[in-house]
């Protein structure tokens, strides 16, 4: 929580002290980068994050993010002119984007899903709860210290974040190789910066059938298409495109999207509404978008407790978006002497239908990703949130400022925010319909959860001492509350799912007599139907780990040194496990593990040997 409070507090805080910041450092015709820039760096970081959190841990991922937006924190406060001002603030966006990501995903580390909606309520409304308080902070640096404050704020906050998060936060090893994927990186972040800068310049800088803004359309365009292309080849892709193969990753993903437009690009201007039409000073400002923040702070909490008790999460969403599309719609009817207390009322129904929307799309996705993609599964969601944001940002503010007059009156300004949030009212009506097609699939209590009811990798033997084995690990497979199959599939570097793992495991417990499988035997023993196994199968065929004939399949040399590599990572999770229970002496079993790890291994080599023997 703290980490998002950091994050999503500079999305806004400076919307108050722009124009303090231009009267300082001049610059005025690059005051919206200096927005911008933080919500391109900030977009482009979200999808990147994930995957590195997966390669090299979450904790290490986490505290480079606070340190990044540190940085650019420091330097932004100490900036003494425009260009360095938004550098820096790009810098911070970075570390923004990390720290988005971060926040959920480490959540999915240590909390079991079913728990889980309360912590991603919590996580939400402090995310809806900082955008909104930004202004409001911003505007009291500017009143009573300086426009710097809403830099150096950052650097306590975050020095207290780094403390906490190393002392608490669980140290998650990955045993994978990392390998970057560079070209994804830098066609995602040219893609996403182009079709930002249309949103951005389209209409204010340059008119939208302009050479410019078409040549960066078409381009961004390309490059994206590129990027699609380079990720289903990639070894480790930045975004596994096989993620949109599943209808529920896709229609959370652009329920993230409408909700992070509608958001951020309606709130961003009610400051100004304020500010400019009622005549509030930017501290009242920003208390008198309270409301806004109570009502989604009710309804972010409230529905996450819900969804943990329920397991039902579709209805939010559902409700949500027509709550924030009427919302979206009364804003439209604010006029230069509309109360405080009907314009409070707006306020607070846009908070409670924004409240039911932002935490599911996170919910969901861990819920249906394997352990191995969580990462990059919440990073893009939050990728695609933060895109929507910065989109939203965009476009508004093109509509905005082409119904503003070169000389606004207060009547202007009203007109310009009538039309904006009456155009933004249909955002909510389409979140809606998107919500209808989400699925609804009952919480798991882990996203660790076990494919089958197979007993893992383990395949105990005779003896005294190996029964005593048998009975030990079987009481520490009880007592797992989640599978610890992807842990020990993390820990043996093996760049397999979790499915393709399993059943890689069930064709070598099938193969032990014969020399091959076949899917019809890992049916019967599974009671689940062979064709659910076969495209699985069929990857495994593909990569080159198995070796398939008349339905028949066989270890590859590639699946050998795979399986052995497999054992050895159940070997050393087991010794550690054996070694905390109590009661139990690690030497005790350690002889009986290596017999039985040798014997699996040495089993595996002779499948092998016999696919070269037999004919095929």
């Amino acid at each position: 929580m703290l980490g998002m409070l950091l994050a999503a507090l500079d999305q806004t805080i400076v919307s108050t002290a722009l124009p303090t910041i231009v009267a300082d450092l001049g610059g005025a015709n690059h005051l919206s980068w200096v927005v911008t820039s933080y919500l391109l760096a900030e977009t482009i970081m979200t999808v990147l994050i994930g995957k590195f959190g997966d390669l090299y841990g979450r904790k290490k991922a986490f505290l480079a993010s606070v340190v990044l937006f540190l940085v650019g924190s420091f330097f932004s406060g100490w900036a003494d002119s425009m260009v360095w001002l938004i550098a820096f603030r790009a810098v911070q966006g970075l570390g923004a984007g990390g720290l988005m990501v971060t926040s959920s995903a480490v959540i999915a580390d240590v909390v079991p899903l079913r728990e889980r909606g309360k912590y991603q309520g919590a996580i939400g409304a402090m995310f809806g709860v900082s955008t909104v308080c930004g202004p409001l902070l911003g505007g009291l640096f500017v009143d009573h210290l300086s426009w710097r404050w809403a830099f150096y704020v950052n650097i306590p906050l975050g020095v207290l974040v780094i403390v906490v998060a190393a002392a608490a936060l669980p140290s998650v090893r990955s045993a994978l190789q990392p390998r970057i994927d560079y070209l994804g990186i830098l066609l995602i972040a040219l893609a996403s910066t182009g079709l930002t800068l249309v949103t951005s310049w389209g209409g204010t800088e340059y008119a939208w059938g302009s050479p410019t803004i078409i040549a960066m359309a078409v381009g961004s365009v390309v490059l994206l298409a590129l990027f699609v292309l380079v990720e289903t080849r990639a070894a480790e892709p930045m975004l596994p495109m096989r993620l949109f193969r599943g209808r529920v990753f896709t229609v959370a993903s652009a329920l993230s999207f409408i909700v992070g437009f509608a958001m951020l690009g309606g709130i961003t201007y009610l400051p100004t509404y304020l500010q400019r039409v009622q005549g509030v000073s930017a501290t009242e400002s920003g208390l008198r978008m309270l409301p806004l923040v109570v009502g989604l702070l009710l309804t972010a909490m409230l529905s996450g407790t819900v969804i943990s008790r329920t397991g039902r999460y579709k209805i939010f969403p559902v409700a949500g978006s027509l709550v924030m599309a009427l919302g979206l719609f009364l804003l439209s009817n604010l006029e230069q002497n509309t109360s405080f207390w009907v314009t409070s009322g707006y306020m607070i129904v846009l908070g409670l239908g924004l409240g039911c929307c932002m935490q599911v799309p996170t919910i969901v996705v861990q819920n249906t990703s394997d352990y191995e993609d969580l990462g990059v599964a919440t990073s893009g969601v939050s990728f695609l949130r933060t895109l929507g944001s910065s989109f939203g940002v965009a476009v508004f503010g093109t509509i905005f400022s082409n119904h503003l007059p070169a000389r606004p009156t207060v009547t202007s300004y009203v007109d310009a925010i009538q039309m904006m949030f009456l155009i933004a009212a249909p955002i909510g009506i389409l979140s809606f319909l998107v919500a209808l097609f989400l699925k609804e699939i009952p919480l798991r209590d882990s996203t660790k959860a076990v494919a089958s009811n197979s007993s893992g990798f383990s395949e105990p033997t005779t003896g005294d001492s190996r029964q005593e084995l048998e009975r030990v690990v079987a009481a520490l497979w009880r007592k797992q509350r989640d599978d610890p199959g992807p842990a020990i599939l993390a820990r043996s570097g093996v760049p397999l799912t979790h499915a393709q793992a399993w059943l890689l495991v069930q064709i070598y417990r099938n193969s032990v007599e014969d020399g091959d499988a076949t899917l019809h035997e890992v049916a019967e023993q599974t009671s689940v139907p062979a064709g659910i196994f076969e495209p699985t199968a069929t990857q495994l065929v593909d990569s080159g780990y198995l070796d398939e004939a008349d339905g028949h399949y066989r270890f590859s040399g590639l699946g050998t040194e795979t399986w052995t590599r497999l054992v050895g990572a159940w070997r050393v999770w087991l010794l550690a496990e054996i070694a905390e229970r109590e009661g139990t002496k690690e030497h005790d079993f350690r002889a009986s593990i290596e017999q039985i790890a040798e014997q699996l291994i040495s089993n595996g080599r002779e499948l092998s040997t016999a696919r070269h023997a037999v004919p095929v």
